[in-house]
């Protein structure tokens, strides 16, 4: 029997924070390995979130979300550029609708100044009205967030993973972990799919982080799923508002938002609910309705008739109400990154930093790589490209010239690249998320048996196996026609 490698670190997770981890770690000589439980990364609460930058003025003062939040905001700018990932500052407004809540602006401006967020402003009705003429006459005034800024982000998971790998970590998706045993200054990480040892691990497993800390001691923190549902508007109704639009927050969150996407979409949501159960992604009929209901508060204009689709996004709500971030004071060499809620997208990035800082602690400390690379290879966007640019880069590679996705203006291309990088697509989801196709009007209608073609054969596997995202999910499960070759159906 083969004896497992021994890693010097393990990272639970691959959602946005177990990414930004293995990313900053990897500029370091040390042996990385990430484990993932589903079929790709950023399929938790990562891939269904409001995709926002926020500034740090909701937080309460002296919290770790306050902190990381703050330290977050200005990492993006570079961090965008050297993955080569969509980030937009849009600024942000918070409006209020009368005086009560006009004094809920005041204390945000307070908190946030506390926070030491910067440009903060309160506009008035006219103000606001002058940069946003789409909001309802019954606003009177808005807190402005100049700061504030949009990003997607499933992208830049998948750019950080990539980054990872490219300078050195493993990527082990479809890994569950089911145990994990302390023997000696050693873990040894169970999962279904093989047997893992480690010296350092990092929880960074989102909505069961408390269930994988209990795997080596008792765990003093439980996660709860908080459910928020979405709407997504067709770009026709992109330019609704320029910045993200923010109600009033409440003791469940930040409330029903209205925003653009770096995309060009409109986002409208989310709800606020608990639910019991980890899994339970389902949209309802109810909260919908009450999605659609609340943002009418704001906007009256907004065409959901123009909706393309809706989704739900589970939060990994800790029920101390902070982040749960550092190293075990009962199990050596265990790090928790948990209960990363709102603001842990934006919070991201600093969070790895301070995860740097805890391993040079507890090790003695990190020597860093002389070959490190933070830069990713840049991502070809068809439709971004000039007329002369195309044509170039046609003749170069024909792939670009078959458009896939009319809807995206998405080439055979783009989606083949997509494949073969690292951490490369292996489901229609995953194309999807990194490259966009069925990410238009029409929903895939029209792209996806193209696209599965394209995976089929780049995957080399028949067009049956192509799965939309987990492992068991495949689309197909027969031919229409008998007498079809296997070959035929590549």
């Amino acid at each position: 029997m083969i004896a497992a490698m021994l890693y010097d670190v393990i990272v639970i997770g691959a959602g946005i924070s177990g990414a930004s981890v293995a990313r900053e770690l990897s500029r370091y000589k040390l042996k990385i390995a990430i484990l993932e439980k589903n079929n790709d990364v950023a399929e938790g609460t990562t891939k269904a979130n409001s995709a926002i930058v926020h500034c740090g003025y909701d937080p309460v003062p002296g919290t770790l979300k306050a902190r990381f939040n703050v330290l977050g905001n200005p990492l993006f700018d570079r961090l965008s550029e050297e993955l080569d990932v969509p980030f937009k500052r849009t600024g942000s407004m918070v409006v209020a609708f009368n005086d009560e809540e006009l004094q809920v602006l005041q204390d945000l401006y307070d908190r946030g100044m506390a926070n030491g967020v910067k440009r903060l402003r309160i506009l008035d009705a006219e103000e606001v009205a002058e940069l946003e003429p789409n909001l309802n006459d019954t606003v009177v005034g808005a807190l402005l967030a100049p700061d504030c800024g949009i990003v997607c982000p499933f992208e830049l998971t998948v750019a950080l993973t990539e980054n990872a790998l490219e300078n050195g970590a493993q990527l082990f998706l479809n890994r569950q972990v089911e145990d994990i045993q302390k023997i000696g200054d050693e873990f040894k990480v169970i999962t279904n799919d093989g047997v893992f040892k480690t010296r350092y691990i990092i929880n960074c497993a989102g909505l069961h982080a408390d269930e994988i800390y209990g795997m080596v001691t008792e765990s003093d923190f439980r996660i709860t799923p908080r459910r928020g549902q979405y709407f997504v508007l067709d770009k026709t109704a992109g330019n609704l508002v320029s910045m993200p639009i923010f109600q009033c927050p409440g003791k469940m969150g930040k409330g029903v938002l209205v925003l653009p996407t770096v995309h060009g979409n409109l986002l409208v949501g989310p709800d606020s609910e608990d639910v019991d159960e980890k899994t339970n992604f389902a949209t309802t009929r109810a909260r919908l309705d009450y999605v659609r209901a609340e943002a009418a508060k704001t906007c009256s204009r907004i065409p959901f008739n123009q909706c393309i689709t809706q989704f739900t996004g589970l939060r990994a709500t800790p029920d101390g109400g902070d982040f749960i971030i550092g190293a075990s004071d009962r199990v050596k060499g265990f790090i928790n990154v948990a209960g990363i809620e709102s603001p842990g997208l934006t919070s991201a990035p600093a969070i790895a930093l301070h995860i740097v800082e805890i391993m040079k602690e507890i090790t003695g400390g990190l020597e860093e790589k002389e070959d490190f690379n933070p830069r990713r290879r840049k991502v070809i966007r068809f439709s971004a490209l000039s007329p002369e640019e195309k044509a170039a880069l046609i003749k170069k590679d024909p792939l670009y010239g078959r458009i896939v996705c009319r809807c995206e203006q998405v080439t055979e291309g783009e989606i083949v690249d997509a494949i073969r990088r690292k951490a490369g697509a292996t489901s229609l989801d995953g194309i999807k998320r990194r490259v966009r196709p069925g990410m238009g009007r029409c929903q895939g209608g029209f792209c996806s048996s193209r696209t599965m073609e394209i995976l089929s054969r780049e995957l080399q596997i028949s067009v049956l196996d192509v799965v939309k995202k987990g492992k068991d999910s495949r689309v197909l499960t027969g031919t229409t026609k008998k007498g079809i070759p296997e070959e035929g159906r590549r």
